[in-house]
């Protein structure tokens, strides 16, 4: 597999309040929310901003039991993971289990924007949470 094969799709950032994260990176460059929605399976409110072709996922937890929820109270605002978009999510899931990545879903899960996910261990990646994201529809938002 070469990089090109891989994408960035997005990069991910928990912070406490969505409007005020998205107000400082307004401020930074002109950016347009492409989309807000509330995954319940991840217990977070999330908002995606583009700026050109590249995006940042805003994370704001729902509830105190929210993963978000507990990494902003053990170190603040601040990246959370790095998605990388595939074509398969299923035989990169299978590849990557084989070369003993610890993922955290034995399956794919839905995630925002109407995409199949799942998570690679920070443990696994030299502290960095990642995520594998394959669009449901095949067509890349």
């Amino acid at each position: 597999m070469r990089i090109k094969d891989f994408p960035l799709d997005h990069i991910a950032v928990a912070v406490f309040d969505l409007d005020e994260a998205t107000e400082r990176y307004a401020k930074l460059s002109p950016i347009s929310i492409i989309a807000e929605e509330v995954v319940e399976l991840q217990k977070v409110r999330v908002r995606f901003l583009q700026q050109a072709d590249h995006k940042i996922e805003l994370l704001q937890a729902t509830g105190p039991d929210s993963p978000v929820a507990k990494f902003l109270a053990k170190k603040g605002e601040g990246i959370h993971h790095l998605a990388f978009r595939v074509e398969d999510i299923h035989s990169e899931m299978e590849r990557l289990r084989k070369a003993g990545f610890q993922l955290l879903q034995g399956q794919p899960v839905t995630g925002a924007l109407n995409k199949w996910i799942f998570f690679i261990h920070p443990k696994s990646m030299g502290g960095v949470l990642v995520e594998i994201c394959q669009p449901k529809d095949q067509e890349y938002v």
